[in-house]
Parts: structure tokens; sequence; C-alpha cells
């Protein structure tokens, strides 16, 4: 399959995956809110943290194909999902957004003080992908020592040109379900906290500028879209990263812009891995050969590469 859109469509509507055993948890967060995350165990001592993508949960598709191959790869796996993303609204006003790396470092705390594992991986996916990214350059030297590798796969470490990219007639249907499914989000949020969000003229916003803009900078602390998408984005924490990490983006992925294909600083950060396939589209790499996908294998291997 060599279209973009197709790779990035088929697996959602047609992909048959085995289901994961999940096991529910709930971390409270240090501002009183909480986080859910759901286990599935196979008796390792080690563990992989699977982030998800925006509006995702741990029930996606995407993310229980990359649960199959840990689990059988005998690795633990946990999969985070984002504030009111569980299927129950969190308790505070904010919610989730791509540059909020302190949840995930709440997470990483969490299991290491488990004192279950000798190892912890990340995987995150688009906008878990960033997030990613950006913890863990953020945390550079300073990484909890269970972290052993990180892999990224479709992430729009650039944000500002992501929103660019996004806006392109090309990109409507998925923009539109994104801002579709963010407005039942905010319409719970509306009936929680009323008069603190207002959804008068949400038919308006057609884009994430607008969306960002009049959400998710004030409701977390920015004074625009654009600040948000700058102090958000995973790029310009690259060069900081201090563990094996791998990133992988399509270049027919049609959410991501030139800025979310970092070749210069691949280059001369020896721990970041950039790998750019021809194909893919986002989040998708299907692959009809197999029951595993292609970025399920390949995230396997890197992470098996770094024990």
């Amino acid at each position: 399959m060599k279209n973009r859109h197709l790779l990035t469509i088929y697996p959602s509507l047609f992909r048959k995956i085995k289901a994961a055993g999940y096991t529910r948890e709930r971390m409270t967060t240090s501002d009183g809110d909480f986080v859910d995350l759901d286990f599935s165990r196979v008796g390792a001592d080690r563990i992989v943290i699977i982030l998800h993508g925006l509006e995702g949960n741990a029930s996606r598709k995407y993310v229980l194909g990359m649960v199959n191959v840990f689990n059988r790869g005998h690795y633990d796996t946990v999969s985070m999902n984002f504030r009111g993303c569980s299927g129950e609204p969190n308790m505070l006003l904010r919610f989730y957004h791509s540059g909020d790396t302190a949840d995930l470092h709440q997470v990483v705390q969490y299991i290491a003080a488990a004192g279950k594992y000798k190892a912890i991986h990340i995987v995150g996916f688009s906008l878990g992908g960033n997030v990613t990214l950006k913890y863990i350059g953020e945390q550079s030297h300073n990484i909890h020592p269970m972290v052993k590798s990180a892999v990224a796969i479709s992430v729009p470490c650039d944000l500002k040109d992501s929103s660019i990219q996004l806006e392109k007639p090309h990109n409507v249907i998925y923009m539109k379900r994104f801002i579709r499914d963010l407005g039942q989000k905010l319409l719970l949020k509306q009936h929680r906290f009323p008069g603190q969000i207002s959804l008068d003229g949400y038919n308006t916003v057609k884009t994430f500028r607008q969306f960002d803009d009049r959400y998710t900078a004030p409701l977390h602390g920015f004074p625009d879209a654009e600040e948000y998408w700058r102090l958000s984005s995973a790029k310009p924490h690259l060069a900081q990263i201090r563990i094996p990490t791998l990133l992988i983006n399509a270049l027919d992925d049609p959410f991501l812009g030139p800025g979310s294909f970092p070749y210069e600083i691949a280059r001369q950060n020896p721990h970041l891995f950039l790998e750019t396939p021809h194909y893919g589209g986002h989040v998708g790499f299907v692959n009809f050969r197999d029951t595993d996908y292609w970025s399920e294998k390949r995230a396997f291997r890197f992470i098996q590469e770094q024990q």
C-alpha cells in the first residue's frame, strides 16, 4: 500500500487486532488529578510505557499492536491514557496537551518505585511521540537511570509546522474529526465547570490555530497558539537526548511538514536515530504479510538492541 491516506486510515477501520488483557491502575497526580494506566503483564522484569496520540486511548489498534509485540517478546507494558482519555473525564479544568511531560515523568517514577523492573522503555505515537521526545530531551543527563531507550513514531515534533500542514485541503477529513472529538470533550468540561469554558461559536473553529488560540493555550497557561507551539514542540529538545532514541517519520505522512524531519540534529546527536521510510502514512506502516506492522517490529528490534 503506497497511498498515504489509505495507509493512515486503513488500520483504524479494518485492522483486526488481539485485545490486551489490561489491568487498570489509577495514579494520582501531584496536582490532585489522575491518570489511568492499563498494564499488560507477562511476568517480565522490563516494561514498555506506551503513549497514544491525540484523542486516542489505550484501546486504539496501534497501541494494542505494540502491546502484543512486546508481550510476546517478554516485556510487560503499560499503556498510559492521557488525562480525560480513559473513558472518564479528569478532575480539573485542564486536560492534556502536546508538550505536557509532567504526567509522563510521574508515571516513570510510579513504575520505578514499584520495585518490579530493572529497565523502562518508552514508545510514543504522534502527540504521545512528541511528549516522549520532549521529555527525554528535557531530562537529558538527569533522566531516571531505569529509562534505557525510547521510540517515537509519526511525530509532529515541530507543532507549528504540523498545524500548518493539517490546514491544507487534503487533510480536511482529519481536521474535522479532531475538532469534532475535541469539541465533545470540551462540552463535558463546560458542564462540569460552568462559566469557565464557552462553546459559543464553536462551529467556526476549523483549524488547530483557532482551537489552540481559544482553548489549549489559555487552559494550560500559554498566551496564544504560537507560544504554545513554540514551548511544547519536541524539536528544540532533540539535541539534548542522552539515551538511545529512534524517531520514525514516514516521508509521505500527511500530518508532517519539513520541520518534523530533523536530519541535521540526528546527524549531530549519536543518541538520536532518525529513520524516514518513503511510505507509512501517519501511524500506518501497514503490513499485509504479517499480523504485526513494520513499525511495531522495528520498535521491538530497536529496544531489544539496547538491552
